[in-house]
């Protein structure tokens, strides 16, 4: 597999990780919802995600509700010392697999701990407050009752970091006066850039910024560009879509995630692609056009 250290590292928190990680989104059933097809093939992608390297792995207990912590603490507990697990809380299944918000005090505190006990930890490494806004985009409106319960639970040593999902730089800043922020998690990838400003601003904060739907998620990324410049490349369009962001900005945090051994392979290869300056302003046009 990769050798995941060639994408370097970036803090998150007091601990370093890979900036290849993974996201174990995709371990639950068709739509995030109920258990995988194949219960023994997630394990085995797990276990293969931490033998080539992965030392970040991205989960919440809303998948499945419930899945995804239970294979992981299955596949991997007793946990590696250097494996940070990121989790997060804001959202509940409803029984005809909606997703739906969960922000009050009650229902966070509850939310932490039952990711606690899925996946058999005292504490918690990070656990990012989503804010549900509009499902796949952030929008304006405070966000400090939320993240104030967090925070509580935090003083309590239930969490030992805390950050935020689908936000503005504005909710950033108000979190910030209440607890500091660890890593924001919003929708990026070469299509979707409007945290284009918002990426460089938490770099000069440390802060990391970790993508979701990196590739597009439910509708996959496609672009006549992506596609030609992979061939040029002889590797795949997702790899290279990987490998920019990865050139992005030294914060980015990668999660793509995948129930596949050979995706879960393909994936961590983007670690060792190296795209020259001329690829990546061909590519910059994708979010452009």
């Amino acid at each position: 597999m990769s050798h995941l250290k060639q994408a370097g590292t970036f803090p998150l928190g007091d601990r370093t990780v890979n900036r290849m990680g993974y996201g174990a989104m995709q371990l639950a059933g068709p739509g995030v919802f109920g258990p995988p097809r194949d219960h023994a093939a997630a394990l085995a992608v797990l276990r293969a995600a931490l033998e080539a390297g992965v030392n970040h792995i991205d989960t919440s207990d809303f998948y499945g509700p419930h899945v995804t912590n239970k294979i992981i603490r299955e596949a991997l507990h007793p946990y590696a010392d250097d494996l940070v697990i990121v989790t997060k809380v804001g959202a509940l299944r409803g029984d005809d697999a909606s997703w739906n918000p969960a922000q009050s005090p009650a229902q966070l505190e509850q939310a932490v701990h039952d990711n606690l006990r899925n996946l058999g930890l005292d504490v918690l490494d990070a656990v990012n407050l989503r804010i549900m806004g509009n499902v796949h985009a952030p929008s304006e409106g405070s966000i400090e009752p939320q993240f104030s319960t967090l925070a509580r639970l935090q003083q309590q040593g239930l969490i030992r970091h805390l950050g935020l999902s689908n936000v503005t730089a504005t909710q950033v800043a108000e979190a910030q006066r209440i607890a500091p922020v660890v890593c924001v998690q919003n929708q990026f990838n070469l299509a979707h850039r409007e945290d284009d400003a918002f990426v460089n601003a938490l770099v000069t904060q440390g802060i990391a910024y970790v993508p979701f739907f990196p590739l597009g998620g439910f509708s996959p990324l496609q672009s006549q560009t992506l596609s030609d410049v992979a061939a040029r490349l002889g590797v795949t369009p997702m790899q290279v879509a990987l490998a920019w962001l990865l050139a992005r900005a030294p914060n980015i945090l990668l999660i793509p995630g995948t129930s596949s051994l050979g995706h879960l392979r393909e994936n961590l290869a983007a670690a060792e692609l190296t795209l020259g300056e001329d690829v990546m302003a061909e590519l910059d046009g994708i979010g452009r056009g």
